[in-house]
């Protein structure tokens, strides 16, 4: 069983050998222990995606002040975070796409930490959070793939982001399996409860790093 995983001492086994029994309320003690270490993981990756989201606004400011400024992430011509604000994809709406993710993870970082004082929110608002994060995954992998296949130079702040949307989507759908907002089938949520559902999102972000390093590979640091 995984060490970050979410079973207690109230879950209980059925009569079936080797069977798991996840807490069926949403509002009892184990349940809350439950919701504040996922809050809290959600937190924390919506504090580092708040912060990348600001220092890549300030660029974006700073560029459209002076459109020849050299930033300090631009090492080389892989890794260069100026090359990619300049492109249409960075802004996709007419506005820097750094504004959509300050306005994300604001929300994010609130939802959690109410999560974390003891506040449920409804069924509909949780799966309306849902929606709304969905599609700004989507919009991070899009915005990936653009500089991964068509720019072709990559953005060390940009990668992050991608990695911050990625944990707090993981957060946000392990918690609403577990409350039962999101109707997947009870093994869903046993295989949230035993922590098993964290190897997944750990491999994905390997398959991510992997893509990087196997397209890129020396010439990130060359």
């Amino acid at each position: 069983m995984p060490p970050w995983s979410a079973v207690s001492d109230d879950d209980l086994s059925d009569d079936r050998p080797g069977a798991l029994i996840v807490d069926d309320d949403p509002g009892s003690e184990a349940r809350y222990r439950w919701r504040r270490r996922n809050a809290t993981e959600m937190a924390i990756s919506g504090v580092l995606g708040l912060f990348t989201s600001f220092v890549l606004s300030i660029e974006a400011w700073r560029i459209a002040a002076d459109p020849d400024l050299e930033l300090g992430c631009d090492i080389n011509a892989v890794i260069s975070c100026g090359t990619v604000a300049r492109t249409w994809q960075a802004n996709l709406l007419g506005f820097p796409n750094a504004f959509l993710g300050i306005a994300f993870e604001v929300v994010v970082i609130t939802i959690s930490i109410a999560a974390i004082g003891r506040v449920r929110f409804p069924r509909w608002f949780m799966l309306g959070t849902q929606a709304l994060y969905t599609i700004a995954l989507f919009f991070a992998y899009w915005l990936f793939l653009q500089a991964y296949f068509d720019i072709g130079v990559l953005c060390p702040w940009c990668l992050l982001i991608t990695i911050t949307t990625t944990l707090v989507f993981a957060g946000l759908t392990r918690w609403n399996i577990r409350d039962g907002n999101l109707n997947v089938g009870r093994w869903a949520r046993e295989l949230v409860a035993s922590g098993t559902d964290w190897y997944f999102t750990i491999a994905w972000l390997v398959l991510f790093a992997a893509m990087v390093l196997f397209k890129y590979g020396p010439s990130l640091l060359a």
